[in-house]
């Protein structure tokens, strides 16, 4: 392991720290790393479904294994979300175009990208009060 660099808080020098509303208000996610996440208060070392006001682990190992059900819990929310973004791990994945069209139909729209794309994504939309949820795969 990589000890932290001096001044870096106590973060391994592949965290990404990143800018974010107050924790203490929305799950927003603080850092992420190889094998991890912190969101909010809370690290997290698997796969997770994280909205504006909850986070849970997600059952979907690969990208490739995402379907309409393993994010049926999405529709469930008080206020559902408008805007899905998928990290995929590393890089982005082909996610078929009529997967894209089921949940183009659910109400969803899908953004894939890797999954530091997709913290930053998700932390910049909610800081602008939008519906979105990120399904995120570790690196």
């Amino acid at each position: 392991m990589i000890p932290p660099r001096p001044g870096s808080g106590g973060r391994a020098p592949d965290d990404k720290t990143l800018p974010a509303p107050d924790p203490a208000q929305v799950q927003v996610i603080r850092t992420y790393g190889p094998g991890r996440f912190l969101i909010s208060d809370r690290e997290w070392r698997q796969p997770v479904l994280v909205t504006p006001t909850v986070t849970t682990a997600w059952a979907v190992a690969r990208a490739e294994d995402l379907t309409l059900a393993s994010l049926a819990s999405l529709r469930s929310m008080p206020a559902p979300s408008e805007l899905l973004v998928l990290g995929c791990g590393a890089r982005a994945i082909f996610v078929p175009p009529d997967l894209r069209a089921a949940l183009k139909a659910a109400g969803l729209a899908l953004e894939v990208v890797d999954t530091g794309s997709a913290c930053r994504i998700y932390n910049v939309l909610l800081a602008e009060s939008r519906r979105v949820a990120a399904a995120l795969i570790p690196l």
